[in-house]
């Protein structure tokens, strides 16, 4: 009897093959046939599961912010019960630096789909936002907690502090990228970022 393909398994192992590509020679390098060897298959398989290349290029991203979901809800499960504001929002940011190499070639990617944004015809800005949004209301979210004020005014500085927090952290993620050294200055940094928007 003939193996039944599993469909989520081939759609990573092209999202992966994607991902690979991206972070080593850019998303313009991206295409049908250079993913397609890069993961072992044929062409046709690739526009199989993927009709076109941006569907490939929006699985792909989605793919990398899906992983990152998931090691923010591995790292937010070892705080406890009922962590601090200071500690979750800590928890989220430290673990989008680079530190590793598989965050590291994600970020990449993702910048290269920032930079892509801008004049790529396959790339539109608004496929790139959801993940800055998100983040943004999980960090507003918890100021909210720990200022327990509830009136429009301070909920509206909340949602600004959490921009700057997070648009801080992603100029420190752009340091780490270009400087592999800087790490221990990065996370003093945003250590000392947060110390002075979110009280411990």
């Amino acid at each position: 009897m003939p193996k039944l393909a599993d469909h989520d398994q081939r759609r990573t192992q092209i999202t992966d093959a994607a991902r690979r590509v991206i972070a080593r020679d850019g998303l313009g390098a991206a295409t049908f046939q250079s993913v397609a060897a890069e993961a072992g298959i044929s062409v046709r398989l690739v526009q199989y599961y993927f009709g076109t290349k941006r569907q490939f290029l929006l699985a792909t991203h989605h793919a990398v912010v899906a992983d990152a979901g998931t090691r923010f809800t591995s790292r937010l499960s070892t705080l406890g019960a009922d962590p601090r504001p200071h500690e979750v929002i800590r928890a989220i940011l430290t673990e989008l630096l680079p530190a590793d190499a598989d965050r590291r070639r994600d970020t990449v990617v993702l910048n290269s789909f920032h930079a892509a944004a801008l004049t790529e015809p396959d790339v539109a800005a608004e496929d790139t936002l959801g993940a800055p949004r998100f983040l943004v209301r999980a960090i507003a979210e918890q100021l909210h907690r720990v200022r327990e004020d509830a009136t429009p005014s301070a909920e509206r500085a909340a949602e600004l502090d959490a921009e700057l927090i997070v648009a801080g952290t992603s100029g420190l993620v752009q340091t780490l990228l270009v400087d592999d050294g800087a790490e221990a200055r990065v996370v003093e940094l945003l250590d000392r970022l947060l110390d002075r928007m979110v009280p411990a």
